[in-house]
């Protein structure tokens, strides 16, 4: 029973995946319109940031068209699909839980920031 169980999610992701992916392309959002300098500076501070994701995953698309409403060039991070992206993100935050936000700050102490409501809230009252 458990092996047909698997076998139907992973049907059911190939097949959703792909039209997730087509919904998150068509309804993306218009990017804020910031000064050159004021936008240099947010580019600047996304330097320290990187995104751990999975490309169809729901919470992972909500986090990254927030990215783009508010227009962050923040690195992203395919931890399923690049082993090396997993196991950073298994040693850094202790699970390998996506959506996460790596947070390098200025001393080099680095945060790990999960769930998706969470990195929306830090995103928007950071750059908003």
């Amino acid at each position: 029973m458990k092996p047909l169980i698997r076998a139907f999610f992973r049907t059911l992701r190939i097949v959703l995946g792909p039209v997730m992916l087509l919904k998150e392309r068509l309804t993306q959002p218009a990017g804020v319109q910031r000064a050159t300098a004021d936008q240099a500076q947010v580019d600047q501070q996304c330097q320290s940031l990187a995104l751990y994701q999975f490309s169809t995953c729901p919470f992972c698309i909500k986090v990254r068209q927030e990215m783009r409403r508010l227009s962050l060039p923040i690195e992203k991070r395919d931890a399923q699909h690049h082993a090396d992206h997993r196991h950073e993100l298994l040693q850094g935050s202790g699970a390998t839980k996506v959506p996460c936000l790596k947070i390098t700050e200025a001393d080099g102490k680095i945060c790990w920031l999960q769930d998706s409501n969470k990195i929306v809230a830090y995103l928007r009252s950071r750059f908003a």
